[in-house]
C-alpha cells in the first residue's frame, strides 16, 4: 500500500516498474482484497477530494500494471499448509506466491517472511530495498 499512498520510495518505484512494463506485477486476489480495504480506511482520513484521487490512482496502477491475478488458495490447501509460516493469515499470500512462482516476493513484512519461509518454499523473498540492490548490481 506504501507504494500507492507515498508520494515517492521504493514501494513506488517498483510498481512504476511494473507500470512500464520492465517488471510484471503478479497480484495475489488475497492482497489485492488487502490493499483495497486499506485503501478505503486510509480514505477514510482524507478530505473527499484527495480521496477520490486516491481511489482513482489505484485504479489507474491496476490499469497500467495490468497485474497478473493468482486465485486464492483452496481453505484445504491453507490449512493443510499451516506450518510454512507462522503467522496463520499469511498463508494464503504464501500459497498464492508459491502457485504462481514469482521472481521476487517483495515484502516489508520480514518479521513473518523470514529466511527460513524462503528455504521451506523455495521463493525469493525480499524487502523493496533488497530487489533495488540486485537490480543496480546488474547495472555496475
Amino acid at each position: 500500500m506504501a507504494g500507492i499512498v507515498s508520494d515517492w520510495g521504493l514501494d513506488k518505484a517498483t510498481l512504476s516498474l511494473c507500470a512500464a512494463k520492465i517488471c510484471r506485477l503478479v497480484l495475489a486476489e488475497v492482497v489485492r482484497d488487502e490493499v483495497e480495504e486499506n485503501l478505503l480506511l486510509h480514505t477514510k482520513r482524507l478530505q473527499l477530494p484527495d480521496a477520490e484521487r486516491l481511489i482513482q490512482d489505484y485504479h489507474r496502477l491496476i490499469r497500467l500494471t495490468d497485474p497478473e491475478l493468482v486465485s486464492y488458495p483452496g481453505k484445504d490447501l491453507v490449512r493443510a499448509s499451516r506450518h510454512l509460516i507462522r503467522h496463520a493469515p499469511d498463508v494464503p499470500v504464501l500459497l498464492s506466491a508459491i502457485a504462481s512462482n514469482p521472481d521476487w516476493l517483495l515484502t516489508h513484512n520480514t518479521k513473518h517472511f523470514t529466511r527460513l519461509v524462503a528455504r521451506r518454499t523455495s521463493l525469493h523473498i525480499g524487502t523493496p530495498a533488497d530487489f533495488f540492490r540486485i537490480l543496480s548490481g546488474i547495472f555496475q
